[in-house]
């Protein structure tokens, strides 16, 4: 075995580029399987990991009785019955996040059995009036006390119940409650039912929720919840950036593959003479397959080692933000998994594809292994050199585009390489366009500069005695000012449904807010008696453009019909677009708060965004006025251009590669005919270009089949991630392609093999005559 050792490590040393050239492919691919593993492991891992931890409830039972029977077979633990209400919390009852319907639940501490909350500033409510309201905690605790400054001590105000004090913010995972009191303030505010938080033993996919969702005492039940979709929730962040990662980790993996093959095939086919001096000098077979196997090995661990390094860090920011607000802090950790994929699985998956190529010098004797030199067979390129010697093309041009043509096995893999590096380029170039599309069409930049809303004083912020009319007529007689919409959110019931919706009622210019861009079906709203819909919200009311439902508000309904559907959901996050004249015929008498109301303001060309916004200041301090103009300043937008742009550079480098080790080989086997060519007058310029001809060709024929490729991956893969984030997506974010952008990514796979074979071209127009033909 010390022998193996040896032979390899000397071959190791003197293939050195090709030792480079393996760990660094291996390197780039393993970064990329890293990366997608890892947040495909995140997408879930982090939920299960901190709901366990939480003990969280697998189905939240409501019941419309005080003290309902608990027992259900299966079960792990029960907490409760805990009394509930529901308070209609007007505008100005108290903090404008906790207002509207809050499910209120009374529990006399947060520990128990199942669904332990997490109180992350100020205490438990445990006396008289005292409540404590749910927010999900920042990604830092730092930040917690700060937050708690400015909750902490507020009320909570419901006509004809108890005035409530804020004494702590808390979150549980599960989503059991918007807020939590004590049994003593629970009997004053009056419970209208019950609340029953189950764990079972079997709770790990839909059809045992279900099977346990049917197993609850069915006696007063009036509603019960699954935790998968509160999980669902959480990983609907990250999944919707899931397929376009696992696409990449695939095309990462494949190209490594291949790349890996042509090395190792061609350092076997290239060291025939050095496998036929083993064997001569009493290597068996077997050994000199080892010895092979060894020589690749080395630099492929090496390459994964530093690539699962290089991976896992590159993975926690993408993590960080894609899991950000969602109560798991900071850092969001993966699997052991993940990385050991990467470390251990990338070199015997390296291994295996070494194996073939070099089963090859198991059975080549010395004898055959020795006399077949190191140059290809004659005739596997001179025919076609010969054919085209005929043509008007320079001698060079002519002798390159020949080439590929000597070794078949070799220039497929490039081939294949250069393929998949075209059509990841391809793909990441549409997929980027359609997200910079989106997150145009979600600012719209176009439609809306300036968003002014009236300060909240429970902020601490200096307040205007401004009407909203009043607020409105100041803003339409700014300089400046072209369009105001008024915007009021309210969260209203649909009539058969349970959960409330939120509504954007608009006033004024509402058809130059820029949402027709982003319809997908029907149209605007022209009539009073009409809404517009976004997509998710229809997904989950299960409704469809052309319905007619009721809207209904303290006890008053509103028949309105769905005329559209927009691919995001409004300004303050609406479901439901309605024009302003529904609001005040379903809540007539609705004490409406100035800072409920936000402005969308459009400006005059030419008119500085940052100036209207400093004179909207000047003219009432009252007014909290900021850009609405952020273009790629979105989050999600910045995320993945930047995927598509790392991950596009990461495989077309190691593409480009793939293409420099075969023109390395080309370079070692054509030693001789190369050192002839330079003595009988060819010049090294004209050596540079029969090489990087060979490969430039290659590019371009790959580039035919490249493209249509990646197009089809773009027209799969999107639709996929509409679905995951419940949004349908307008045809315009299909439509990325045109002639201009087409020649781009056809010039891609031909620049992708020309930085290939440029440096090993160069070093074969160096090769010095003399010593050449003199070692041949």
């Amino acid at each position: 075995m010390s022998a193996v050792w040896r032979a390899a490590r000397a071959a190791v040393r003197r293939r050195r580029m090709q030792t480079f050239v393996i760990g660094l492919v291996v390197l780039c691919s393993t970064a990329t399987i890293v990366v997608a593993l890892g947040l495909l492991d995140a997408s879930t891992g982090p939920f299960d990991r901190a709901f366990a931890h939480q003990r969280g409830a697998h189905v939240i039972a409501t019941y419309d009785t005080q003290n309902p029977a608990t027992s259900a077979p299966g079960v792990e633990a029960v907490a409760g019955p805990f009394p509930e209400v529901v308070l209609d919390v007007p505008a100005d009852g108290g903090p404008i996040w906790a207002t509207g319907p809050l499910t209120v639940v009374g529990r006399a501490d947060p520990a128990g059995p199942v669904d332990r909350v997490d109180v992350w500033v100020g205490r438990w409510a445990t006396g008289a009036d005292e409540i404590v309201v749910t927010a999900q905690p920042p990604p830092d605790r730092a930040d917690a006390d700060r937050f708690g400054g400015d909750i902490l001590g507020k009320k909570v105000s419901v006509p004809g119940r108890p005035v409530l004090t804020i004494v702590g913010v808390a979150y549980s995972l599960g989503n059991t409650a918007d807020a939590w009191v004590s049994p003593a303030t629970m009997a004053a505010l009056g419970p209208s039912g019950s609340q029953v938080l189950y764990r079972f033993r079997h709770a790990a996919d839909r059809a045992e929720v279900d099977a346990a969702i049917a197993s609850v005492p069915r006696d007063g039940l009036t509603g019960t919840q699954s935790y998968l979709t509160r999980k669902a929730e959480v990983a609907a962040g990250p999944g919707t950036m899931l397929p376009f990662l696992v696409v990449f980790g695939v095309l990462g993996l494949v190209v490594a593959v291949l790349i890996v093959a042509n090395v190792v095939s061609g350092a076997v086919i290239s060291g025939f003479r050095h496998i036929g001096v083993l064997k001569a000098i009493g290597f068996t077979p077997r050994q000199v397959v080892l010895v092979y196997l060894v020589m690749v090995s080395v630099p492929s661990a090496a390459g994964a080692v530093l690539g699962t390094a290089l991976g896992t860090v590159a993975a926690r920011p993408l993590l960080a933000g894609a899991f950000q607000g969602l109560g798991f802090g900071a850092r969001v950790d993966t699997g052991l998994w993940v990385p050991l994929t990467g470390a251990l699985g990338v070199p015997v998956l390296v291994a295996l594809v070494a194996l073939v190529p070099a089963r090859l010098a198991h059975r080549l004797s010395a004898a055959e292994a020795i006399s077949a030199g190191s140059a290809p067979k004659a005739g596997r390129g001179l025919r076609v050199q010969r054919a085209l010697s005929g043509t008007r093309l320079p001698r060079a041009v002519s002798l390159g585009l020949g080439l590929p043509f000597a070794r078949p096995g070799r220039t497929a893999l490039t081939m294949a390489a250069l393929l998949l590096g075209v059509t990841t380029v391809t793909f990441a170039g549409g997929l980027a366009t359609s997200v910079i599309r989106f997150g145009d069409a979600v600012d719209r930049a176009d439609a809306v500069q300036a968003q002014v809303r009236p300060s909240n004083p429970d902020f601490g912020r200096v307040s205007t005695d401004r009407t909203d009319p009043q607020v409105e007529a100041l803003l339409r007689g700014l300089p400046g000012t072209v369009y105001v919409t008024a915007d009021l959110t309210l969260p209203l019931t649909v009539a058969g449904h349970r959960d409330p919706v939120q509504v954007d009622f608009l006033r004024g210019d509402a058809t130059t807010l820029g949402y027709q861009a982003e319809l997908t079906e029907g149209r605007w709203m022209a009539a009073p008696g009409e809404v517009v819909a976004a997509s998710k919200a229809l997904k989950n009311l299960g409704l469809r453009v052309g319905d007619t439902i009721r809207l209904t508000y303290d006890g008053r309904e509103a028949p309105v019909t769905i005329v559209g559907r927009t691919m995001e959901a409004g300004i303050a996050g609406g479901d439901l677009f309605a024009d302003w004249s529904v609001f005040t015929a379903i809540a007539p008498s609705y004490h409406l708060v100035n800072h409920e109301v936000m402005y969308s303001v459009r400006v005059q060309p030419g008119t500085s965004v940052e100036s209207y916004l400093a004179s909207v200041r000047a003219a009432d301090p009252g007014l909290y006025a900021w850009s609405a103009v952020s273009g790629l300043g979105n989050t999600y937008t910045v995320s993945v251009v930047t995927i598509s742009v790392v991950f596009s550079l990461m495989i077309g480098t190691v593409a480009a590669l793939s293409v420099f080790n075969t023109v390395l080989l080309n370079v070692r086997e054509r030693r001789r005919d190369l050192g002839m060519l330079k003595s009988i007058g060819m010049t090294p310029r004209q050596v540079v270009a029969m090489m990087v001809t060979s490969m430039a060709v290659l590019g371009l024929l790959v580039a035919v089949a490249g493209i249509p490729a990646g197009i089809a991956a773009h027209r799969l893969i999107l639709p996929m991630v509409g679905r995951t984030a419940k949004i349908d997506l307008p045809a315009a974010m299909f439509h990325v392609w045109n002639p201009g952008a087409l020649a781009l990514m056809a010039l891609a796979g031909v620049a992708i093999a020309v930085l290939g074979a440029l440096l090993p071209s160069r070093t074969a127009a160096r090769l010095p005559i003399a010593e050449v033909l003199h070692n041949e």
